[in-house]
């Protein structure tokens, strides 16, 4: 993991791209496009194996385990539209139950997804804890937490997610496993992160480097 402060709180990077606050017992994730494999399918895309969710699913149940967070923030794009909710098989959904059971579990809307409403928990626009902001989308209005963007970078030759922060915010990489990203050094990511910002670079483990710009 990687360890570093933002606004005074002390906030864990994680190999997954999961984000642990453990003063607040707090794990964030973003953008696990639960279901894309279905929604490719139906609308006619590329035909992938749907194992996606399982795999997803398999990996924030380590996280919670290893964290023992008790509560939750899925920062939007949870799910890759909100058909793929009601089609998401009912194992997975069971194992989806299970992993809420007894946890503050909180919904940001994403640009795919309102949340899914018949799964229970908290359904928020954005969320304030403390001196930090939990939305979907990067803003002006920091210190904040976001997604959205899926960034990554380019390491040893390998296409690597990655965390992007600096001492205003923290853009969170994708957590679903069928997910593209945009390039750390992409003019959009580069307008909005500082000129000293890091890349936290994920995998098997969490790599901090200067964010290439």
């Amino acid at each position: 993991m990687y360890r570093f402060s933002l606004s005074s709180a002390d906030l864990h990077a994680l190999p997954s791209g999961a984000l642990h606050w453990p003063a607040e017992q707090l794990l964030v994730v973003s953008d696990l496009h639960f279901g894309k494999s279905e929604r490719l399918a139906r609308r006619g895309g590329a035909l992938l194996p749907p194992f996606e969710t399982r795999d997803t699913l398999q990996r924030l149940d380590d996280d919670l385990e290893a964290t023992g967070a008790r509560g939750v923030i899925c920062l939007g794009d949870s799910f890759d539209d909100l058909r793929a909710a009601e089609a998401m098989d009912p194992a997975d959904q069971l194992w989806l139950t299970r992993l809420m059971a007894g946890r503050d579990w909180v919904w940001i809307e994403g640009n795919h997804d309102a949340g899914p409403f018949a799964l229970g928990g908290s359904h928020r626009a954005e969320l304030q804890i403390g001196p930090l902001a939990f939305r979907h989308i990067a803003t002006t209005q920091t210190p904040e937490i976001s997604g959205h963007y899926h960034p990554k970078l380019r390491l040893a030759g390998q296409a690597r997610r990655c965390f992007l922060l600096d001492q205003a915010r923290v853009i969170l990489p994708a957590y679903g496993s069928y997910t593209g990203g945009l390039w750390s050094h992409d003019p959009t990511l580069t307008a909005l992160m500082q000129p000293q910002a890091l890349a936290v670079a994920i995998g098997k483990t969490a790599l901090p480097l200067p964010m290439p710009r």
